[in-house]
């Protein structure tokens, strides 16, 4: 599954966890799945975007997604992001509307999230693959002990991190960050789903907040604001 590319600090944090039987049971249920003539969103090898964009040691906030968007070029391995070209899909039109009104930011014109990626907001889904069509299809498949390991790696990090869990699914993961002894900051809300997202998202202000506590602990703020153009 392209583990190869990951960086040499994801690798030596998340070796155990490749080795699980539950990966080699995923990687069967994929192989089959393809053979089976069925499509699997993202790509091979953009499964593990996330983490060959943002290594370890680099890592300032998380936020998490549940499973990958199911649509035609749409998912390329970052939680709630799309390929240029591809309309931003409503979850993310949440999160542009809830940032303009945190910050101030302009809703860009697309939805590629790169530029985060890049300065050390971790876009991890909790499941990295789904069937074309069939939102949750890979959910228990094995990708959960996997992305609770990454979690638990993040959690360990001796550098203060923000947590950005928007919905119950996410929220399932704060136990890992919560054992870590309070120097992460967790900030819980709705998701941002149109159908979640008056009942305690938009609001939340989670942007301001993450910048806030990154430059009380000495870190610089996350750029926000997305480039105009990309690629």
């Amino acid at each position: 599954m392209a583990e190869t590319k990951l960086p040499e600090s994801w690798r030596a944090a998340l070796g155990d966890a490749l080795a699980a039987p539950q990966i080699a049971a995923l990687r069967a249920f994929l192989a089959a799945e393809q053979a089976a003539g069925k499509r699997i969103f993202p790509a091979e090898g953009a499964r593990f975007r996330a983490l060959e964009l943002t290594p370890l040691d680099r890592v300032r906030v998380v936020i998490l997604g549940q499973d990958p968007y199911h649509g035609e070029g749409q998912a390329h391995g970052l939680s709630f992001s799309v390929l240029p070209g591809v309309r931003p899909p409503p979850s993310l039109a949440n999160i542009y509307k809830e940032l303009h009104s945190d910050l101030g930011v302009a809703r860009p014109a697309h939805g590629f999230l790169e530029h985060w990626a890049k300065q050390g907001v971790l876009l991890l889904n909790s499941v990295l693959t789904v069937e074309m069509g069939r939102a949750a299809s890979h959910k228990d498949k094995g990708w959960e002990r996997f992305t609770d390991a990454v979690i638990r790696a993040v959690a360990a990090q001796p550098q203060p991190v923000v947590f950005l869990l928007w919905g119950a699914y996410a929220q399932k993961k704060a136990a890992f960050v919560e054992s870590a002894g309070g120097r992460h900051l967790v900030l819980k809300a709705a998701h941002p789903s149109p159908l979640s997202a008056h009942n305690g998202f938009l609001g939340c202000r989670p942007f301001s907040q993450a910048n806030a506590f990154l430059v009380a602990h000495g870190q610089a703020p996350i750029d926000w604001a997305l480039p105009e153009t990309v690629g």
